[in-house]
């Protein structure tokens, strides 16, 4: 098992650092002041995007890149700890066209899209000329379970018709998001296997019966890019819009799945890294009690825990990362699973220590904290719950011990020894013969 950083990769990890500093950290203050107002910041971000196009900082997320597209092909592995970089600022992931949802979206079009499919929505993906968006959770239904999902897709001569509602559907109100991936149940017999249900189709956000409903606040914070609600009623669409097989949808949400979580995993890290340096500034600034915060033991503590714990969780994504590049995204299914478990915890405990040493400030816009706590919190739900994978792990942990059974009874002490070790233990504490046995009372006691 190898997955130390080559010499290229440390190379592009320095050049995306110092385009970062130089290029979108001093832009920060102009995009989260405009984003304030409710407008996404196109003017903030688009020329930053074609700067780090013409810098090869560029759709540096896909291994697949085929050769005449716009971008870097990079393994898993080496693109994590880009992820990392660029999650130190939560828009900044868009300036390298490495956001989500759209890198899922891109994978499922690359792997799955017709050629003219391919033409019409991939193409400007890759260009960041447009966005899109992944039409799955639902309000109405426990959509950590996705059998539950009731959005209908029937057939209807040369088209589908879609019905339904979705919301958390992230980059709905991002002014160049131009469709939606629905997902949705296209076989509803009775007799039809759970998993082999549901198709998913390319939905025009401009198509008749599509409606933005609102923006969800998460945990009273809006961006202005929108996690949606979204009603779908009536829509047509034609058969050509189909992604992949019909009632294959299942298969397609697999694919997506593995690659994005190592990207959200990576930029967590990176979100908690930066709530670690602003930890440890105010550590050795702030006073109390007559000493620097830095002094006392307890937020030495939080500091301690907090580095080893962003280094573990670092070294579980990069081996997850490793499995893909080595043995493909099913093999690393229980090893994606474990890491999304792990990072979503780590970020809300990081946070919240530097929330604490930071005191009220803290709980305001005036540090990036506040938000970066919520947005932790919320990742214990998206692409899956907590639960959701701690099931997975427990299932994959009982699979394993079910195909050797009997631990128990092959490292359990046969009664008969165990009867003979505590014989040889009391002869052994036993006093020699005439050794003084009694004890004065004040004697325990000196």
């Amino acid at each position: 098992m190898e997955f130390a950083y080559t010499e290229a990769s440390l190379a592009l990890q320095q050049r995306l650092r110092t385009f970062m500093h130089e290029r979108v950290l001093p832009q920060n203050a102009a995009w989260e002041r405009i984003a304030a107002t409710g407008r996404f910041p196109s003017e903030v971000v688009e020329p930053l995007k074609q700067a780090a196009r013409a810098e090869g900082l560029w759709n540096l997320f896909l291994p697949g890149l085929r050769a005449g597209e716009p971008g870097t092909r990079l393994s898993n592995i080496e693109y994590a700890p880009l992820a990392e970089i660029m999650g130190r600022i939560p828009w900044a992931s868009e300036v390298f066209n490495c956001n989500a949802p759209d890198t899922g979206n891109m994978e499922l079009l690359h792997l799955f899209a017709a050629p003219a499919q391919a033409s019409q929505w991939l193409e400007p993906l890759l260009d960041g000329a447009i966005r899109s968006c992944f039409a799955m959770t639902e309000p109405d239904v426990a959509s950590s379970d996705a059998t539950n999902i009731r959005t209908t897709i029937r057939r209807d001569g040369d088209d589908y018709v879609i019905n339904g509602r979705k919301w958390f559907i992230t980059g709905a109100l991002h002014p160049l998001c131009r469709f939606s991936i629905v997902m949705g149940v296209s076989d509803d017999s009775p007799d039809a296997p759970r998993h082999a249900r549901h198709s998913m189709v390319i939905v025009p956000l401009d198509a008749k019966g599509v409606r933005i409903v609102r923006n969800v606040a998460i945990m009273n914070h809006h961006t202005p890019e929108g996690h949606c609600e979204i009603e779908y009623r009536d829509v047509r669409v034609p058969v050509s819009s189909l992604l992949g097989e019909e009632n294959a949808g299942f298969a397609l949400a697999q694919a997506r799945l593995g690659p994005g979580r190592v990207h959200h995993c990576m930029r967590t890290i990176g979100q908690c890294e930066l709530a670690l340096d602003l930890m440890c500034d105010r550590a050795l600034q702030r006073q109390a009690f007559g000493k620097r915060l830095s002094d006392f033991a307890n937020v030495q503590d939080w500091i301690g825990y907090s580095r080893v714990e962003i280094d573990q969780a670092r070294l579980f994504v990069l081996r997850a990362a490793w499995v893909m590049d080595v043995q493909g995204n099913k093999a690393a299914q229980v090893d994606v699973s474990a890491i999304k478990l792990v990072a979503a915890q780590l970020q809300t405990r990081v946070l919240d220590r530097a929330i604490q040493v930071f005191g009220a400030m803290g709980l305001t816009p005036d540090t990036p904290l506040a938000f970066l706590w919520s947005w932790g919190r919320a990742f214990r739900f998206f692409d899956g719950p907590d639960e959701v994978h701690l099931r997975t792990l427990a299932r994959h942990e009982l699979s394993r011990v079910k195909k050797e059974p009997g631990a128990a009874t092959r490292y359990q002490v046969p009664p008969v020894e165990h009867e003979a070790l505590e014989i040889a233990a009391m002869s052994a504490a036993r006093p020699p013969e005439g050794a003084r046995t009694a004890v004065r009372s004040t004697e325990v006691f000196q």
